[in-house]
C-alpha cells in the first residue's frame, strides 16, 4: 500500500469518527485515544476502503496489448485510454486493424444510407466496475479512403435479455 496524502485525510477522519463515537461510551481520554487508535485501521479496511471502491469510478489502466485485447474482452476499458491517448491506430488501413483488434462487432448506422456504415467501426470495452453503472463503454473507430482517421469512446446503456 502507498501512502498518500488523501489516505492520511481520510484515515485522520476515521480516526476522529471513532474517538467521538468511543468518546460517548467512555470518559477516560487515555482510553479513548487508545482504543480509537487501534480501531480506526479496522474501521478503514473493512468499512470506508470497502465503500471508496464501490462507489468511486477508479479502474487499473494498462498498455496496450493485442493478445489481451483479444483475450479478455470485458477488460478493454483498461486498455482504451493508452489505446486513444497515443493514437496508436491513426493512419492504420482497415486490414491492419482486424489484425491488432479482430473484426469489428458491429457497424455504426447511417441514416443517409439506411443501411451500415461499412467506414465505422465500433468494439465493445466492456463495463466499467460501479455499483451505479448502468453503461457499458464502446470505441468507434471511423476509416476514410480505408485508413483510420479518428477513434472516439462513447457509453451506451446496457439492455438485458429480459427488458422490452
Amino acid at each position: 500500500m502507498i501512502i498518500t496524502i488523501p489516505l492520511i485525510i481520510i484515515m485522520c477522519i476515521t480516526f476522529v469518527l471513532v474517538f467521538l463515537f468511543v468518546k460517548t461510551i467512555d470518559r477516560r481520554k487515555w482510553l479513548t485515544f487508545l482504543v480509537s487508535l487501534v480501531i480506526t485501521p479496522f474501521i478503514y479496511f473493512f468499512a470506508v476502503y470497502p465503500m471508496i471502491n464501490v462507489f468511486s469510478d477508479y479502474h487499473h489502466k494498462k498498455y496496450f496489448s493485442e493478445e489481451l485485447w483479444k483475450e479478455k474482452p470485458a477488460l478493454r476499458y483498461e486498455l482504451s485510454d493508452e489505446m486513444m491517448s497515443s493514437e496508436i491506430l491513426i493512419g492504420k488501413s482497415k486490414s491492419d486493424i482486424e489484425t491488432l483488434l479482430g473484426t469489428h462487432e458491429w457497424l455504426t448506422w447511417s441514416d443517409a444510407k439506411k443501411d451500415h456504415d461499412t467506414n465505422r467501426w465500433n468494439y465493445g470495452l466492456g463495463m466499467e466496475p460501479g455499483a451505479f453503472n448502468t453503461e457499458k463503454e464502446c470505441v468507434e473507430i471511423v476509416f476514410k479512403d480505408n485508413k483510420v482517421v479518428n477513434v472516439t469512446s462513447y457509453k451506451d446503456l446496457i439492455k438485458f435479455d429480459a427488458e422490452d
